[in-house]
C-alpha cells in the first residue's frame, strides 16, 4: 500500500472543499512530483496562514496584520455605507465593478437551522454595534444587504429587516438581478453594477 506519509497527505488534501478521496490522490501524487524547493515554498505558505493572515477588527474582511483592512483604513471610503455579505470571497466581484466605494461587513455565513448556523453564530452583534456606533455620532448609515438570492440568504435579509428596522435609517437590497440559487462570488461585472445601481 501507500507509505503512511502519503497516506496523511491524502486525508489533508480530501478535507479540502471540492477534493475527494480521487482528486486528493491525484493532486498528491502531482505534489510528490514537483522539486523539493516548490514544495517547500508551498509548505511555508501554508504554515503562514494562521500567523500572517488575520480579520479586520471592524469588518472582518482579511488583512496582514491585527490592524484595519485595506478597504476600512481607506478615508475615501464612505464609512457610513456597509455591504453587508455572506462570506469574504463576495467583496471580490463587487470591488471589482469599482462601482462601490463604501465598506463591508462580513457575517461569516447565512442563517441556517439545518447546518447550526443561527443568528449568534453569525457577526450580526457586531453589524448592530457599528451602526449604532455611526448613529452615535450622528452620522446617518446606509446598509446594503448583498446576501445570495438563496433561501439562507433570504431568511437572513429578512431577520436583519426586522431586526434593525426600530434603529430608523436606510436598509437597501441588491436589486434581483441576480438568479435565485446564485452566488455573488460567480456573478458577472454587468449584474452586479445593475444590482448595486438599483438597490430598493
Amino acid at each position: 500500500m501507500l507509505p503512511s506519509s502519503l497516506k496523511n497527505l491524502i486525508d489533508q488534501l480530501s478535507k479540502l472543499p471540492g477534493l475527494g478521496q480521487r482528486s486528493a490522490t491525484r493532486l498528491a501524487f502531482y505534489l510528490i512530483s514537483q522539486p523539493t524547493n516548490d514544495l517547500n515554498a508551498l509548505a511555508q505558505a501554508i504554515k503562514d496562514l494562521p500567523v500572517k493572515i488575520k480579520y479586520c477588527p471592524r469588518c472582518f474582511n482579511l488583512t496582514s496584520d491585527s490592524s484595519l483592512c485595506a478597504i476600512c483604513a481607506n478615508k475615501n471610503r464612505q464609512q457610513n455605507l456597509i455591504c453587508v455579505v455572506e462570506d469574504i470571497l463576495d467583496i471580490i466581484p463587487i470591488e471589482r465593478t469599482r462601482q462601490f466605494n463604501g465598506v463591508y461587513h462580513v457575517l461569516g455565513g447565512l442563517i441556517s437551522p439545518i447546518d447550526g448556523l443561527t443568528p449568534d453564530k453569525l457577526r450580526i452583534k457586531e453589524l448592530v454595534g457599528r451602526i449604532k456606533q455611526l448613529l452615535a455620532q450622528k452620522i446617518q448609515p446606509e446598509i446594503i444587504l448583498a446576501l445570495n438570492p438563496t433561501t439562507e440568504g433570504d431568511t437572513t435579509a429578512l431577520y436583519l429587516e426586522k431586526l434593525l428596522k426600530p434603529l430608523n435609517f436606510k436598509l437597501t437590497k441588491l436589486n434581483r438581478g441576480l438568479s435565485t440559487g446564485s452566488d455573488l462570488e460567480y456573478a458577472d461585472e454587468t449584474t452586479l453594477i445593475n444590482a448595486l445601481k438599483y438597490r430598493h
